[in-house]
């Protein structure tokens, strides 16, 4: 079963390909170790109401047995028809809710009745969303942003896409989309406004260096999104950057693993941060590119089943001197990454201390296109840590500042280089 370390950095929600694959639960198609950046979608609610007479729908039964006494509590599921009903009569803007989001409301409250963030229900079209983000496509204008000195900035334009052809810049501050101001909203927030249907327009208000502000209308597209760069820097140094684990991710790496074995680079930075995790094979397949033997990591399930997952790869790269960049959004797939090449010590890990999603969820297609996903499992590193809500410290700890971000510095990239350069 393919595995997936899903946490939603800002702006990423996401799911694709749900055939069946690998050893768990045959009735989940795809395990997963989610991405961080997916929000938890809360149903909640509360209310007074009186009836005469009412059972109690937790009702106990008990059966004596000739030593033991064993309690069962049944539930009268018809209080869930009694609140149904009662918030469609009474509620106060009663035509302005529909059956559907009844229904689908009580569903993400079953999900999130189990405490867990990483256990939660997905309706069609948030299924569609999360499906679009692991595949790496999605429409929209294919813009990088972030946020400089709390302004929405747009880092970088995408190659080839709607944001380039319109003439974006990296530095523009985006001030308001269709005329609705940005300041105040999140990265996720706005990235929300930005997206939309291909062939659709969106009008950006741009602010450029002390130019006064103007508009920039853009038709949307479809936006196919690599989730691994590389880079042969002039002093014999290989990047290689990874911001997921999708669908692309294997096929890409392997790439540039052949890539690096024709170049012989004098080391290699393995940038994970901000990666909100993805496909569990995929981070147990890129490891064994560094490990020959052992276990890559090891998944502790309900009943205390254990699964250990052995390294598959050939370890060609094993031999090169390699950097790991960590940073707070470097969660769940990147973890078990980092974690195996930290305890194999086949890397040096440098930045800031990871996320700390140590769980494992498998995804449920539902009839009508929805999906539930579900914590199944937990998960320790190759030396037995646990790393969940606690993540995992860096061997060199190197802090990137708001400031450093606003100038455009980079101090941990600046440490990999010259670990690597000794």
């Amino acid at each position: 079963m393919n595995t997936l370390n899903n946490d939603f950095d800002q702006g990423y929600e996401d799911a694709k390909n749900l055939e069946e694959k690998s050893s768990c639960n045959s009735n989940y198609s795809k395990k997963i170790v989610p991405t961080l950046v997916l929000a938890v979608l809360i149903f909640a609610g509360g209310f007074y109401f009186g009836l005469n007479n009412q059972a109690d729908p937790f009702r106990s039964v008990a059966y004596y047995g000739e030593d033991e006494v064993v309690e069962e509590e049944k539930l009268d599921f018809n209080l869930y028809w009694e609140v149904w009903d009662n918030v469609k009569t009474n509620y106060v803007d009663k035509n302005k809710i529909e059956d559907k989001d009844l229904f689908y409301g009580s569903l993400r409250g079953i999900a999130e009745s189990t405490g867990d963030p990483y256990t939660i229900f997905m309706d069609p079209v948030e299924t569609k969303e999360f499906s679009d983000d692991l595949a790496g496509t999605f429409e929209g204008i294919g813009a990088e942003i972030g946020l400089r000195n709390d302004i929405t900035t747009v880092i970088a334009p995408l190659d080839d896409t709607p944001a380039q052809k319109a003439g974006l810049r990296s530095g523009d501050k985006i001030y308001a989309v269709d005329d609705a101001p940005t300041i105040g909203l999140t990265i996720t927030e706005v990235v929300r406004k930005i997206r939309g249907e291909k062939d659709t327009k969106v009008k950006l208000t741009i602010i450029r260096g002390d130019e006064k502000p103007f508009d920039v209308e853009i038709i949307r597209g479809v936006i196919v999104v690599k989730s691994v760069k590389t880079e042969m820097r002039a002093d014999g140094v290989y990047v290689l950057r990874l911001s997921n684990f999708n669908d692309d991710t294997e096929l890409l790496f392997k790439q540039a693993v052949d890539d690096i074995l024709v170049k012989q680079p004098r080391g290699i930075i393995l940038d994970l941060r901000n990666n909100p995790g993805g496909y569990l094979d995929t981070a147990i397949n890129i490891a064994s590119e560094w490990i020959e033997d052992g276990v890559i990591v090891a998944e502790q399930l309900n009943n205390n089943r254990r699964n250990e997952y052995p390294a598959r790869g050939l370890a060609r790269l094993k031999d090169f001197k390699t950097v790991i960049l960590v940073n707070g959004g470097s969660a769940s797939a990147s973890e078990i990454l980092a974690g195996a090449l930290r305890d194999y010590r086949k890397a040096t890990l440098v930045g800031e201390t990871t996320f700390g999603k140590g769980s494992v969820q498998a995804l449920k297609p539902l009839s009508d296109g929805s999906i539930l996903k579900v914590t199944i499992s937990k998960w320790l590193t190759p030396a037995g840590d646990s790393i969940d809500e606690k993540g995992i410290d860096p061997n060199i700890e190197v802090e990137l500042s708001v400031e450093d971000v606003n100038n455009d510095l980079d101090p941990q990239m600046d440490k990999a280089l010259e670990i690597i350069k000794k």
